[in-house]
């Protein structure tokens, strides 16, 4: 299948496309590699690279999301995101029948997989949030090729389209606001397209580069994956919550690790690279905590430092299994050197870390992030020091500790 033209058939040519797509092939892991991967990456990265890199503002404001927070809830929005076009298959092949249709699983995940891609190439409006409500317009797109696509994936009666539709849509924006719900408790807060590399390999094509992903381990996953569904719908049926609950978080821990990354590094070893001093600074308060929710899980240490009015906060994340996405970032891919009002913002490769540099010249400000190959992100931030004194701070961290300890499979 030609990805590109996939999408330009299905958005412009919706009634001739979705016949197409009833009578193909396939399997839940293919449509999974094959098109949601790729498509799933639009919005998620575009959200990180509008928020955390363009930033947004007006009026002489300007507000970013800090790359710590932002990259990490970029991997998590991608992989609810991937949790949640399944859990909406699900949902339309269990009304088919209230609506007159054929229960179907693999149809239902089809109408849902591509009744969505107008809501996932719209998300690349997230690159400039003021551009953000086009997206929205996308979305109410993707609702209208659902409503086409029902009575031919479905075979529902046509008449019945509409309120078949209608309750869909309604319990996507439920599974929306839970996304959002468990994004803020887990986490406290161009053009893109994609084409198949070969050698069992996808490949994202971004603003900062081409990513690369391997599909042997993503193809092993959709069939787990596949197994956990048929799980979670027996225990549905069986009206056992909690088996099903349960299959749900080893289904987002299944995808979370599909990319790589494993268990995150203990939350204490993390805590035992915070240093007690900084040159003249003393450290007043250190902190590790480690946790997760439906199969996704991470660990962080903080500690923050003074020294008279000045001060300093140095933190390590762990993303665990969601570390084999970091490299989605585009800010991993780029290079930037921009001054401006007396600003200078730099991101540049160290080897194989990505490094950005964001400071005041007058030396009342200063932000530094370091992002490990292996997806671990060190951040420190300063007020009233320079960017010099951050280098020392973020030196004092065993960087190749960090970057080279081996992770035990999730």
């Amino acid at each position: 299948m030609n990805l590109v033209q996939r999408i330009q058939d299905i958005l412009l040519k919706p009634k001739d496309t979705w016949p197409q797509i009833a009578q193909e092939t396939a399997t839940v892991q293919s449509l999974y590699k094959d098109w949601l991967l790729i498509l799933a990456a639009v919005p998620a990265v575009a959200g990180f690279l509008g928020m955390s890199v363009i930033g947004m503002g007006g009026l002489g404001f300007s507000y970013r999301v800090p790359f710590a927070s932002g990259l990490v809830h970029m991997v998590l929005a991608y992989v609810l995101s991937l949790g949640m076009v399944y859990l909406l298959s699900l949902l339309v092949n269990a009304l088919a029948p209230t609506f007159g249709g054929t229960p179907a699983p693999l149809a239902a995940l089809k109408l849902v997989a591509y009744g969505s891609t107008a809501g996932f190439v719209g998300g690349v409006f997230q690159l400039l949030p003021s551009l953000s409500v086009l997206g929205l317009l996308c979305g109410l797109y993707s609702i209208y090729l659902i409503y086409l696509g029902l009575p031919v994936l479905m075979r529902n009666p046509p008449e019945k389209s509409a309120g078949y539709t209608a309750v869909v849509v309604v319990a996507g924006i439920v599974a929306g606001l839970v996304v959002g719900a468990v994004s803020t408790a887990v986490l406290g807060i161009g053009s893109w397209g994609g084409r198949h590399a070969g050698g069992g390999e996808v490949t994202i094509k971004g603003p900062g580069g081409d990513v690369t992903l391997d599909t042997s381990k993503m193809e092993a996953a959709a069939k787990r994956m596949e197994a956990l569904g048929k799980r979670m719908e027996e225990a549905q049926a069986k009206g056992d919550g909690a088996a099903a609950g349960k299959a749900l978080g080893e289904m987002m821990g299944t995808m979370a690790g599909a990319t790589g990354g494993g268990k995150p590094t203990p939350a204490a070893d993390l805590k035992a690279l915070l240093p007690e001093t900084i040159g003249d600074f003393k450290r007043s308060s250190v902190e590790a905590q480690s946790g997760g929710a439906i199969g996704i899980n991470s660990s962080s240490a903080k500690a923050r430092y003074g020294n008279g009015d000045k001060s300093i906060s140095l933190d390590i994340t762990d993303m665990g299994s969601l570390a084999g996405m970091a490299n989605l970032a585009g800010w991993a891919n780029m290079t930037l050197d921009k001054e401006a009002d007396g600003r200078i913002e730099r991101v540049f490769k160290q080897g194989e870390r990505t490094v950005r540099e964001e400071y005041r010249k007058d030396g009342s400000h200063a932000e530094m992030t370091v992002l490990l190959p292996n997806g671990v992100i060190v951040e420190a931030k300063g007020e009233q020091v320079g960017i010099d004194q951050l280098r020392s701070a973020i030196g004092s961290v065993d960087l190749n500790k960090l970057a080279t300890t081996p992770r035990q499979p999730g």
